[in-house]
């Protein structure tokens, strides 16, 4: 039973215990916002807390998403070049599957037949 952050603050400000509004669904936040709101810190053209509260984010969370991107910066690069690579191949396979869908199989076994007296009588 989640709750949303709505919900959890109407239930605190009704007496409900915190406990109980702690049931509260966690924001999702994507990878690329958290990217967005960091370059924003490093800019420092405002302070953490600003742009936590612009965003809607905690102060603690920009912090943390700062730490990460400057410790596993480099790891990120990498795994974009393995996810190219990944791309590369899955692009190779698709041909290679392609010109096998162009090559008509035989659907029968009198087809097979077919084929095997025909190269039997020609080689």
């Amino acid at each position: 039973m989640g709750l949303t952050v709505c919900e959890a603050n109407c239930r605190l400000r009704s007496g409900l215990r915190p406990k109980e509004a702690q049931a509260v669904a966690k924001k999702q936040i994507s990878p690329k916002l958290k990217l967005q709101v960091v370059l924003e810190v490093l800019s420092g053209e405002r302070s953490p807390g600003q742009i936590a509260k612009k965003y809607g984010v905690h102060p603690n969370s920009v912090g943390v998403w700062r730490k990460q991107l400057l410790e596993r910066g480099s790891e990120n690069f990498a795994q974009y070049n393995a996810v190219q690579e990944y791309e590369r191949r899955l692009a190779d396979l698709e041909q290679l599957l392609g010109k096998k869908e162009v090559e008509p199989a035989p659907r029968s076994l009198a087809e097979i037949a077919l084929l095997k007296g025909s190269l039997g009588r020609n080689g």
